[in-house]
């Protein structure tokens, strides 16, 4: 079962409010057979805790893995994740389809 929106929002707050550093991670776009839809969101903290979802499983960890890095340069990105993708087999989309990702600090 997938976190609720607003559970997800709440531990980026919590999260906060303890002095961690957060980032959010946003499903920006889909292709294929991509498990979660456009607007989902995970949130991690400079431990790596995280809550919610952008792919049902399949690339969270390295999702997690880039916001942990979010947290600490500061710095934006955009993940893609995809069968044509280098990572595809890493990361676990090989039944198919295409995954963007924006992963942002929150202040």
């Amino acid at each position: 079962m997938f976190a609720r929106e607003e559970e997800v929002l709440a531990a980026a707050a919590r999260w906060r409010r303890e002095g961690q550093g957060v980032a959010l991670a946003t499903v920006v776009q889909t292709w294929g057979s991509a498990p979660r839809p456009v607007g989902s969101h995970l949130v991690v903290d400079a431990e790596g805790r995280f809550l919610g979802s952008v792919s049902g499983g399949c690339v969270e960890g390295a999702v997690v893995a880039e916001a942990t890095e979010v947290i600490a340069d500061g710095q934006a990105r955009l993940l893609e994740f995809g069968v044509a993708d280098e990572t595809a087999w890493q990361v676990g989309l090989s039944c198919g389809g295409r995954i963007s990702v924006y992963v942002e600090k929150v202040d």
